[in-house]
């Protein structure tokens, strides 16, 4: 009973056996192949990603260097923080360099799969095809979200700014909150939250990069004696200078520029202090009240704007 059993089974087995022992062959071939293909694939990824890793840190700190060499004072502003660039530089590295690795995995990886269904006698035509098909209707509908990724990673690269910034980006102003390769997150005087998209971003100006400035103009009456404010002045920001708890976040001592505007019944002199990045606000209230005080000590009068007479009061002539 089970010889009868088993005769039609191996009449059923016997074709794909055949089968197997035709193309025994060009299965091990295969298969050799294919497994090449993933070795390679697996290669040639951990190859490139230590490469971009090794271009990025290079790249970095190569524009690190130069910006070090090419300003004395972000040479001074270094000096006394020192781990605040280089955690930065760190983080820019990371983050290009993971997204380089992301692209370069899907590359490579896309390559072999192919490769792979090639072995197997797939025909790759009318999938290459249907992917320039798709790839081409992706383009045409995400050219924005595709400028805004190259806008961010040349943002990242570049360093144009980072998380604790204070940017002006055109309507946004604030401080950097987030940086990612499509988006900026600006958090406003307001508190309002502003969601750039880097790609928008034609001008940035960084106002917490390197070093910064703190410029006070200090309109006077027009009837004081400009050598004895400007000594008064001169006192005053000296005094400024020395106190420990400001000369710790200036770069360099204030500086008198002098006269800079005349008019509207007052003379404008200009006092020009460079501090340390983000310091410049603080510092520049600080010499305010300073001032303030030591005018209102030696009764150097401040400028009161002349304000025009209106038409009823004025004299017409004709």
């Amino acid at each position: 009973m089970a010889t009868r059993a088993s005769g039609p089974v191996l009449a059923q087995a016997g074709p794909i056996v055949d089968w197997f022992s035709q193309h025994a062959g060009m299965i091990v071939s295969s298969t050799i192949n294919i497994v090449i293909i993933i070795v390679v694939a697996l290669v040639a990824r951990a190859v490139i990603g230590r490469l971009i890793t090794m271009m990025i840190k290079r790249m970095v700190t190569s524009q690190g260097k130069l910006s070090a060499a090419t300003s004395k004072a972000r040479a001074k502003v270094l000096k006394s923080s020192e781990t605040s660039p280089a955690e930065r530089q760190h983080q820019r590295a990371e983050t290009i360099g993971t997204v380089l690795k992301s692209i370069a995995s899907i590359v490579i990886f896309g390559i072999a799969a192919l490769t792979i269904l090639a072995e197997f006698g797939i025909n790759l035509g009318p999938i290459l095809a249907t992917a320039g098909v798709l790839g081409l209707a992706i383009g045409f509908g995400a050219q924005s979200l595709v400028q805004d990724f190259l806008a961010g990673m040349f943002m990242m690269i570049e360093d144009q700014y980072g998380v604790g910034d204070t940017i002006d980006a055109g309507e946004a102003i604030g401080t950097v909150e987030a940086v990612t390769l499509r988006v900026t997150r600006v958090r406003d005087l307001n508190g309002g939250l502003w969601h750039v998209r880097n790609g928008e971003i034609l001008r940035v100006c960084n106002m917490n990069q390197d070093w910064a400035n703190a410029v006070i103009d200090l309109p006077l009456d027009y009837s004081e004696d400009v050598s004895r404010a400007e000594e008064v002045i001169q006192r005053s920001i000296d005094e400024f200078a020395d106190n420990p708890d400001v000369a710790s976040r200036i770069i360099e001592r204030p500086d008198l520029n002098g006269v800079v505007g005349i008019g509207n019944g007052a003379v404008t002199i200009r006092v020009l202090v460079t501090t340390k990045p983000g310091e410049q606000w603080a510092i520049g209230r600080e010499l305010r009240a300073q001032l303030k005080r030591s005018l209102d000590r030696e009764n150097i009068k401040v400028a009161q704007p002349i304000l025009p007479m209106s038409d009823a009061g004025a004299t017409k002539s004709g």
